[in-house]
């Protein structure tokens, strides 16, 4: 019997309502039989616990990106630009996103394990292969088109999953499932840089891809959805949800901060460097900025389902676009730390609960679709973004004119924010 077998059996007792299971491979259902949200016991939380394993293998390996950026650059591809180089990084931010739309639509017929499971098992290979690599194409590949995809697969399975198990606890439960992007953010460029001068780059990318197998081997086990099966009409790519104004500015507002909030996590390596900062320094300011996301994470999961997910995901996002804008004005060491850290504890906020409105913007049946077409304006924006940084960075020759162009991006996506929250609730202030 499998821990998840055993919470099944637990939540049975607890709520008298019996288990469905669908005859096709890989649809797994739970008769929720008109019951309420459980809001918690051992099954929800263990969901949870699913969710941040797979957050750490997805997004927190995605996230430790810059220490990659800052290696290629001296090594592998040091024959190539830093905006190329960027690409790699791009493709990744953004695959991680645009695979929701399909799978959130399938993950809503009622398909998660068999989904989930191959996104797995992709990611690991992929990260196997990235050690093999020696030519920028073989990088683009592995480490950006299959790396992004295969998380995607992940991650996108598992957003539907939270607002399954949970309603009024909904906001906690969605931050806390995103602590594994900060611990996997803080471990992953750790690991790489300590290994890779002892043990070479190939076995250090092969023993990050057992620690991922690890991490995607308990979510396997942990993640279940619970809602039965309900097939909503429009298709895989629902246009009518794009009668809704505050659903449409919302998913632009999404595209705009994705445009901007990675690339001071993308650069801060690089841009130590370029100040003289010392290599087997810099390469920590990419753990201390993620580390710092946890707090703020933490922060968030506190406070978010009594103020809603706006209103602190803005003034978060605010100072996020005031540390972007003073980010190229750090030339030590401890100016630095600083602005990793405040720039980790402010963009905590946004990156944990930023799907968090898309429950409320319409059927909780419809999740995984509506999900799915929001994380595409952020695929959008992440392919994007870094790129066009990196593209700045080049033409100009420094970092201000980086950092005034994410920042700005950040702020008309606040503004965005503002505007959706005043046509869902039709005045200036309220809990959304």
């Amino acid at each position: 019997m499998t821990l998840a077998d055993f919470a099944d059996s637990a939540a049975r007792s607890k709520a008298s309502s019996s288990k469905e299971r669908c005859d096709v491979v890989g649809i797994e259902v739970l008769d929720a039989a008109s019951s309420p949200f459980p809001d918690g016991g051992l099954r929800a939380w263990l969901v949870v616990c699913g969710a941040v394993c797979t957050a750490f293998s997805t997004f927190g390996f995605v996230n430790a990106w810059g220490v990659f950026q800052a290696y290629y650059e001296t090594n592998t591809l040091r024959d190539s630009s830093s905006s190329h180089i960027a690409w790699i990084g791009s493709l990744q931010y953004a695959l991680i996103f645009l695979p929701a739309i399909p799978i959130g639509r399938i993950f809503d017929l009622g398909w998660f394990r068999l989904p989930f499971a191959v996104g797995s098992a992709a990611l690991v290979i992929s990260t196997f292969l990235i050690g093999q690599c020696t030519q920028y194409w073989h990088f683009l590949v592995t480490h950006g088109i299959l790396v992004g995809i295969s998380c995607g697969m992940c991650y996108g399975s598992v957003i539907g999953l939270i607002g399954n198990w949970f309603q009024k606890k909904r906001g906690l439960a969605l931050a806390i499932s995103t602590l594994g992007t900060s611990i996997g953010g803080t471990v992953f460029p750790i690991l790489a840089r300590v290994l890779i001068p002892r043990v070479g780059f190939p076995w250090t990318m092969r023993i990050i891809g057992f620690v991922i197998c690890f991490t995607l081997g308990i979510a396997n086990l942990t993640l279940r959805r619970r809602i039965p099966v309900k097939n909503i009409e429009g298709g895989l790519f629902n246009l009518r949800g794009f009668r809704s104004y505050p659903f449409t500015i919302y998913c632009i507002a999404t595209l705009a901060a994705f445009l901007g909030v990675y690339t001071l996590l993308t650069f801060i390596d690089s841009s130590a460097i370029s100040v003289g900062v010392s290599a087997d320094f810099s390469f920590y300011l990419v753990s201390i900025a993620n580390a710092s996301t946890g707090i703020g994470r933490i922060l968030t999961a506190l406070v978010v389902d009594k103020t809603g997910a706006v209103n602190i995901i803005v003034p978060m996002t605010l100072a996020t676009t005031l540390t972007t804008y003073l980010w190229p004005l750090a030339h030590t060491r401890n100016t630095l730390i600083a602005v990793a850290a405040l720039y980790g504890f402010t963009s905590g906020a946004y990156v944990s609960v930023f799907p968090m409105p898309l429950y409320e913007l319409g059927n909780i049946e419809d999740v995984g679709r509506r999900a799915g077409m929001a994380l595409t304006f952020a695929a959008v924006g992440g392919l994007a973004g870094p790129p066009i940084s990196g593209a700045i960075y080049t033409a100009t020759g420094g970092f201000p004119a980086v950092g005034y162009y994410a920042g700005t991006v950040m702020l008309m996506s606040c503004s965005m924010m503002l505007v959706a929250r005043h046509l869902v609730l039709k005045k200036f202030w309220g809990r959304f």
